[in-house]
């Protein structure tokens, strides 16, 4: 699948506003008040928009339709095992152990691949699973109690392609915040392991929204997990979703049903989840089932209260959040024990939704940058690998930085730029060791 830009969600983020201010947007489970706050557009729009009829917005959570059983109350949040070895539990999520990428090659072996759940991993069935698109971008507008429907077998007879994409929270990198800035946010307490590259395959989204009836008036594509519905102080926002504009939708997303060579497993999706390359994750909606495709703006609290970034160094009413930053991170544990006396090779991975990895630079010191040698045949790929030398010069306490700039010309800061909700961190990461 192409490499190509990600569409800029920017300039669709201001349209979506003034479509908003307009009367001319819908949401469920979000309030006038927080979308007159949306993005830098909205604070130059507010006044007009006090002078207009109010608009009405539905902020009971959104009806929908049960679809196939989901897990018990008393369920385990994670399916699969996780060992120790692979795996920091984060509550109903599981950080991937850094270390245990060491020699495992180019993409995460299933086993070890990262969870993000906002509530718990659902069982279902791939024979009852149905794809439902609906809405007014469609020809004939089909509702959600009459869409056009796809069963798993239907997307598996359609041409399937495969793509090696990378998969990476938003919140990845989140405790650094607290730990190096002293600037803590609320969330999950992500290291840098809540990322993950694997070998998707399925059919892309834009085969199956063609089938479907796509018409030109289309701005929003609105994919929603069949996960439970969310709950969080006390108000229900239904189950996760998040608008595409139908520029991106239509570029390089894909309704995966497999993964690395075997059908999804529950904790990735299965039977079916989006993998939506270079943007954040909560975009790769995972359990995906309803698919609201709309001739006009969509919003929802995944990217009105959560997902944008909100605070002093950001514009008021916040900023888009689409395509993830730079990272770099070690294939060592952390605070790692060394051997003294001979050449340590380091390992590590490099990433950015922006683009491929130009270059990598690795101190062991005081600001001593010298480059990485990069592997030659990720070279293009959703990240890079490296390798770089070093003979520590006495037993002791040190730290290990990386830091990688990609195609795009972004790197990585030694401060990341706060944002209230913590997300995007790109600073460089100081890693601990113990040489002995």
């Amino acid at each position: 699948m192409s490499r190509s830009p990600s569409p800029q969600e920017a300039g669709h983020d201001d349209r979506r506003a003034r479509q908003w201010l307009a009367g001319q947007a819908r949401c469920t489970g979000t309030d006038r008040e927080e979308l007159l706050h949306l993005g830098a557009a909205m604070a130059a729009l507010t006044a007009a928009a006090q002078e207009r009829e109010p608009v009405a917005v539905t902020t009971a959570p959104v009806g929908v339709d049960p679809g196939p059983a989901g897990p018990d109350a008393d369920a385990r949040p994670i399916a699969k095992p996780l060992p120790a070895a692979l795996f920091r539990p984060l509550d109903s999520n599981a950080e991937m152990r850094w270390e245990a990428m060491a020699g495992q090659g180019y993409v995460v072996p299933t086993d070890r691949f990262f969870v993000r759940n906002h509530t718990v991993t659902p069982h279902l069935d791939a024979e009852t699973w149905r794809l439902r698109l609906f809405g007014t971008g469609l020809r004939g507008a089909p509702t959600r109690d009459a869409p056009v429907e796809f069963g798993y077998h239907d997307l598996r007879r359609l041409p399937a392609e495969e793509t090696t994409a990378l998969v990476e929270c938003a919140g990845n990198g989140r405790r650094f915040f607290a730990e190096q800035q002293d600037d803590p946010a609320p969330g999950v307490a992500w290291g840098l392991g809540g990322v993950g590259v694997a070998r998707w395959r399925g059919v892309r989204l834009a085969t199956v929204l063609r089938l479907a009836g796509l018409t030109d008036a289309a701005v929003d594509v609105q994919p929603e997990g069949l996960d439970p519905e969310y709950v969080t102080g006390g108000v229900n926002l239904g189950r996760v979703r998040r608008p595409l504009p139908v520029a991106k939708a239509l570029d390089d997303v894909l309704l995966a049903y497999e993964m690395n060579g075997e059908p999804l497993s529950a904790d990735h999706g299965h039977p079916v989840r989006l993998v939506v390359p270079g943007w954040i994750g909560i975009s790769s909606i995972k359990w995906v089932g309803p698919v609201e495709v709309s001739a006009t703006a969509l919003f929802s609290p995944w990217n009105t209260r959560f997902y944008r970034l909100f605070g002093p160094d950001h514009p008021a009413g916040g900023a888009t959040l689409a395509a993830q930053s730079v990272k770099s991170a070690f294939e060592l544990a952390w605070d790692a024990r060394l051997p003294a006396g001979g050449e340590v090779l380091l390992r590590g991975r490099s990433w950015s939704g922006a683009g491929p990895i130009d270059r990598v630079e690795v101190s062991t010191g005081d600001d001593d940058w010298r480059p990485a040698e990069l592997v030659a045949a990720d070279r293009g790929g959703p990240w890079q690998r490296w390798t770089a030398r070093w003979r520590p010069p006495a037993p002791g306490r040190w730290t290990l930085r990386a830091r990688a700039t990609d195609v795009t010309g972004a790197g990585q800061p030694d401060r990341a730029v706060h944002n209230d909700l913590g997300y995007r961190f790109d600073g460089v990461v100081r890693h601990p060791v113990t040489v002995i």
